[in-house]
């Protein structure tokens, strides 16, 4: 194993993955724990190596956590994730925490006046219409799946409020009356 091993493999990864430098750091580590195995060679003598490519690739610009996450951030609220569930996804990913809440503060004001706190309302429908909850679910069947729904967009990070809120719209787009 050499630096531009190394290196070969840092490139071939993010030309296929976008990553965080936590992600680039992991998996060179386990392409070094492999490689090292295979030859019976002690791992832990390439960790050196393994923490010079990965600063190479960020001061080359390769990777940036901030882009990464700005980018993660769209995606998943696109697919409806709740600001609970990007900033425990984006953990997960190695992004630092300071690097998650710059990347939700950005998007919060990019957002025109007013329209912030939609952005967790908007999360919230697209999740729903992909998991089939709520009105998007057959008439039929909404009253006995109600608590379910509000369970499952409990569990995914929403708000109770929100929560009742989405799964109590009617399909046309006006909440239910009150009971």
């Amino acid at each position: 194993m050499s630096p531009a091993w190394l290196e070969r493999a840092a490139l071939h990864y993010l030309e296929r993955y976008s990553a965080s430098t936590e992600m680039l750091r992991r998996t060179l580590a386990r392409r070094v724990q492999k490689r090292a195995r295979a030859r019976g060679e002690d791992p832990d003598r390439f960790t050196d190596l393994v923490t010079a490519t990965v600063a190479r690739a960020v001061s080359a610009g390769l990777v940036d956590d901030a882009r990464f996450a700005d980018t993660r951030l769209a995606t998943l609220r696109r697919r409806g994730t709740s600001s609970r569930g990007v900033s425990a996804k984006l953990a997960a990913k190695g992004v630092p925490r300071d690097v998650v809440e710059a990347a939700m503060l950005a998007e919060r004001e990019a957002t025109a006046d007013g329209e912030a706190e939609a952005i967790e309302e908007q999360a919230a429908q697209a999740y729903a219409k992909r998991r089939r909850l709520g009105p998007h679910r057959r008439p039929d069947q909404r009253d006995a799946y109600r608590e379910r729904d509000l369970a499952a967009l409990a569990r995914a990070g929403f708000p109770y409020a929100l929560a009742r809120r989405v799964v109590d719209v009617e399909p046309d787009g006006e909440p239910d009356p009150p009971a």
